[in-house]
């Protein structure tokens, strides 16, 4: 499947600078417009100011983009009919896309690209995981199989809220998949700065978490690096998991199945929280971009 790589990119990936993969999901899907394009101009601006590179990832012409330019942005922010990508879909998509469609990828299929191109960091908003009632639905993200098949760090504020978490880090372990605390002893929840669940490691600077990378990248795999949101921007954990369980029960009555259930459920949030969740979620966004970058920029040098 081919690459094409976006202004600067592969000369910074063959040069060993820093580079840090973006997602488009949250683009084309996650956050409304105009704040969507917004957000994206500032990932990518506070990647460069960290001292990386930006790398947002998506499909376009039949073929995979690394490090879309602006006109890319701006059709993922803007048009309606944006496919949503995960790695089951990338072959078919490819193979049948018309050139006048995009797919905008999820964290497991940027985390498969991005290792593909040769990049080594990726920054997402909160990763996909084990769906709660999962032992009904088996209703697992293909996020956490990727985290274990791609030699990629995955810098996130945790899985999110909506999620059942515990067993989300239970299958983790199952799968090898190292989850790295940054400057915190237990898994950041999205919104919420704790979800009370300890991590097995912490680190407290990028330099460590860097050295750790290293490591783990050499196995073939890859690892999650879980940075709770700004203090200033987080949500308390007990309104969140109340509204959590109201959007569940409205998903229930609306009978929202798979991929639709997690934006059914953010959504739900966004309305009952006047907005606040939106705000919460480009803060974590950007404080993940600029950790992502002081991770790259440190493992482009060891």
């Amino acid at each position: 499947m081919k690459l094409a790589f976006g202004r600067g990119v592969k000369e910074a990936i063959d040069a060993r600078r820093g580079v840090v993969a973006l997602e488009s999901t949250v683009i084309a899907h996650g956050l409304p417009r105009p704040r969507n394009l917004e957000t994206a101009r500032l990932l990518e601006r506070d990647v460069r100011d960290a001292g990386a590179v930006p790398a947002t990832i998506c499909l376009a012409d039949g073929v995979q983009v690394v490090g879309a330019n602006e006109q890319l942005l701006a059709r993922l922010a803007n048009e309606d009919g944006v496919a949503k990508i995960s790695t089951r879909d990338l072959a078919p998509f490819l193979a049948r896309l018309p050139a006048d469609q995009l797919g905008a990828t999820t964290v497991a299929a940027t985390a498969e690209i991005a290792a593909r191109a040769g990049i080594e960091v990726f920054a997402t908003g909160g990763i996909g995981g084990v769906h709660r009632g999962a032992e009904r639905t088996m209703d697992v993200s293909a996020d956490l199989l990727a985290l274990a098949t791609h030699p990629v760090v995955v810098v996130c504020a945790g899985a999110k809220l909506v999620l059942d978490l515990a067993k989300t880090l239970e299958q983790l372990e199952t799968l090898g998949v190292p989850v790295i605390g940054y400057q915190t002893d237990e898994l950041p929840a999205f919104y919420v700065r704790s979800s009370g669940l300890p991590v097995p490691h912490r680190v407290d600077d990028t330099i460590t978490a860097a050295r750790v990378a290293r490591l783990q990248l050499g196995r073939g795999a890859g690892m999650l690096v879980c940075v709770p949101i700004p203090e200033a921007s987080a949500l308390p954990r007990a309104e969140m998991e109340r509204e959590i369980d109201d959007a569940l029960a409205a998903a229930e009555k609306a009978g929202v199945r798979g991929s639709e259930v997690t934006p059914f459920l953010l959504a739900h949030l966004g309305d009952a929280s006047s907005g606040r969740t939106l705000d919460a979620n480009v803060a974590l966004l950007r404080n993940n971009a600029r950790v992502a970058a002081a991770i790259a920029t440190a493992l482009a040098g060891i």
